[in-house]
């Protein structure tokens, strides 16, 4: 739950007066134009970045308290890799941060690679993958140690129809195991055909949440109309 979230970065507002309500289970996806605020809003539901105001509350409580952050799985749009690793080591270097046994851990990992489709890929160094295995290997991590609550910012950017298609079944998958899934995108088909509920951001503020089962048009249709209305841009033009 947000409530009011607004943040400043000195004078600069990148963030204004967002409120949400995500229920447990559901597959939701933060939508937005380029600098809308997107990142930083997820950003701030972690905790990764304070909010200038505003309080945001996950299972009750604080993004900071460690029983939350256990629980939470995170992918940033561009994740730092450690290139001289493998991914196997890669998954086992993030694993060790959650206690895992080693008999868990080398289940979890088996079970992360296979899912993101890079399990031949597993003793290969980072520095030799591709930019498609790479975004895999990142979203390998965030579902590792089996969370709650998933974030991933941008999960499809970069992917070809096939890691795009193969992604969609993941994240439908864990929705079916009751996981949460917040995610950030820039693709609006992938909206519509796999979420729950959707918002859009425009110009830092929350301009529309729904559901994607009672939109009564097309969402880049609904998105375009919310853009256009909310744009200062456009009502200076």
């Amino acid at each position: 739950e947000i409530s009011n979230l607004t943040k400043k970065f000195k004078e600069k507002i990148a963030v204004n007066n967002i409120s949400l309500k995500i229920k447990e289970g559901e597959l939701f996806a933060l939508l937005g134009t380029n600098g809308a605020g997107k990142t930083t809003t997820m950003k701030a539901i972690l905790g990764i970045i304070g909010p200038t105001r505003g309080e945001v509350r996950i299972f009750w409580k604080s993004p900071t308290d460690i029983s939350v952050q256990k629980r939470i799985g995170f992918m940033p749009e561009n994740t730092y890799l450690y290139k001289y690793l493998t991914g196997d080591e890669f998954l086992e270097f993030n694993g060790r941060f959650y206690n895992l046994s080693s008999q868990e851990l080398e289940e979890r990992k088996a079970w992360a690679l296979e899912k993101v489709g890079l399990s031949q890929a597993r003793n290969k160094r980072l520095n030799a993958y591709s930019k498609w295995m790479l975004q895999r290997i990142g979203l390998a991590q965030a579902i590792l140690h089996n969370p709650d609550i998933i974030f991933l910012d941008e999960p499809m950017s970069g992917l070809d129809p096939v890691g795009r298609k193969m992604v969609k079944g993941l994240l439908i998958e864990l929705k079916w195991v009751w996981k949460t899934i917040f995610f950030n995108t820039h693709i609006l088909s992938d909206v519509e055909s796999i979420c729950d509920s959707f918002a859009i951001i425009c110009e830092w503020h929350l301009v529309a949440h729904e559901q994607v089962a009672t939109l009564k048009m097309p969402i880049e249709d609904f998105f375009m109309e919310r853009i256009e209305a909310n744009s200062t841009r456009n009502h200076i033009e």
